[in-house]
């Protein structure tokens, strides 16, 4: 009997241990949910943005365009006369250059040699003729004096007038015939018309030619052209034609597959637009063109950077600070950013140069390096300054140069000074 008591004593204390605790435990899980929340102090954190000054300052502008070198003539040679090739010039090879006047082929010449001899016998017939002509002029006229009548003959052929006119005219046409004969035979020789460069041979030794058969394709060796199309916002940025005209702009030219460089000039411009393109062409020219180093050759297609008018209010950015979306991001007095819409003026291999708003003119800005597609206007940012990566160029002003003292390697396509002989 006491043992069942134990038991069940034991038992109750156990079942009241276990209401304390459940008791408790909701006491606490109250008193922890009526607890107050503890306020949160966050702090606004703002995205860094890499920034550079730009100032607005004025630039020399630079108009690219493109265009392949031609030579100054190119000349398809034709024979003047008919004949047999009997020998061929020795520089007569294509790819050597030739100086005016080198032999490039001799044709069979005896026909021409019986046609000079001919020629000049019937001048000599004739000179002959004039001479007897002129005597019997005399002649009549001293028998129409002595005749006694007074005043002139009724007919000219009295004194045998019209004869004597026809005697002078038969020796100038002799003396004609003569030189085209003597031409003729000269043609025999056939020779280049100017410095040239020997492209294409269309004859050999044994051919035979007529007058008008084509001999040979000639390249000159004086100079070559690059016809550069531009539109009217490029023509905008440039010096006036009378500058342009003057044969003394300089400009440079890169080969846009190996990237070697020339210096040329401004030759003229032209003044008609282009019936496809609706543009217009400035012609530069590489004197001497096959003794620069490296030659500029015919066909090589290249670059052309042309110096303009001088620009003010520009902006020179980095080229990574235009956007995908052709917008200028900049951070504002109040640190939000803030953008707009434009277009390059001009740009070169470093920076692009951009037209400062009105609004932005004054005064250093924050323009970023790298703007991202997903920035927004008013965003607040905290503006990062970065080293630009270039030094600025100091601004060269344009003089004036003549065409024979341009320097194989130009840095900038201006002008310089004159130098006096």
């Amino acid at each position: 009997m006491i043992r069942k008591l134990s038991q069940w004593f034991v038992f109750l204390a156990a079942v009241g241990v276990l209401a304390v605790a459940v008791l408790f435990i909701q006491n606490q899980i109250q008193a922890y949910a009526e607890r107050p929340a503890p306020v949160k102090h966050e702090v606004a954190q703002h995205p860094d943005v890499s920034v550079i000054a730009a100032t607005a300052s004025a630039y020399q502008a630079k108009v690219t365009g493109y265009g392949a070198a031609s030579p100054h003539f190119e000349l398809a040679l034709t024979a003047r006369v008919a004949g047999q090739v009997e020998t061929l010039g020795e520089a007569f090879e294509p790819g050597k250059r030739l100086k005016k006047g080198d032999l490039l082929a001799s044709l069979e010449d005896s026909d021409y040699q019986a046609a000079v001899a001919t020629a000049r016998k019937d001048l000599e017939d004739a000179r002959l003729s004039l001479l007897e002509e002129q005597r019997q002029g005399l002649q009549a006229k001293m028998e129409w004096e002595d005749s006694g009548l007074g005043g002139e003959p009724a007919s000219e052929l009295v004194l045998r007038k019209p004869q004597l006119a026809a005697a002078q005219a038969a020796v100038t046409q002799a003396e004609a015939a003569l030189a085209s004969a003597r031409n003729d035979l000269e043609q025999t020789r056939i020779v280049a018309p100017f410095d040239a460069l020997v492209v294409e041979r269309k004859i050999a030794p044994g051919s035979y030619v007529q007058a008008g058969t084509e001999i040979a394709l000639l390249y000159s060796t004086d100079r070559v052209e690059v016809a550069v199309s531009l539109s009217s916002d490029d023509w905008d940025k440039l010096p006036d034609a009378s500058v342009l005209d003057s044969g003394r702009w300089l400009v440079e030219l890169v080969d846009v597959q190996n990237g070697r460089r020339w210096s040329g000039h401004v030759l003229r411009t032209e003044q008609h637009l282009e019936a496809t393109t609706r543009q217009r062409s400035l012609i530069v020219a590489v004197e001497n063109p096959f003794d620069t180093c490296p030659a500029l050759l015919p066909g090589t297609f290249v670059e052309a950077a042309i110096g303009g008018r001088e620009l003010g209010a520009i902006w020179k950015l980095p080229s990574s600070a235009f956007s995908q979306k052709g917008e200028i991001w900049y951070v504002s007095g109040d640190g939000v950013l803030e953008s707009f819409v434009t277009e390059p003026v001009f740009s070169d291999a470093d920076a692009i140069y951009i037209t400062a708003p009105e609004a932005l003119s004054d005064g250093e800005q924050k323009v970023l390096v790298h703007p991202l597609s997903s920035y927004l206007n008013g965003m607040a940012v905290n503006p990062v300054p970065v080293e630009p990566a270039l030094v600025e160029p100091a601004l060269v002003e344009p003089a004036l140069v003549e065409p024979a003292l341009v320097e194989p390697a130009l840095a900038e396509p201006v002008l310089i000074e004159e130098v006096q002989s």
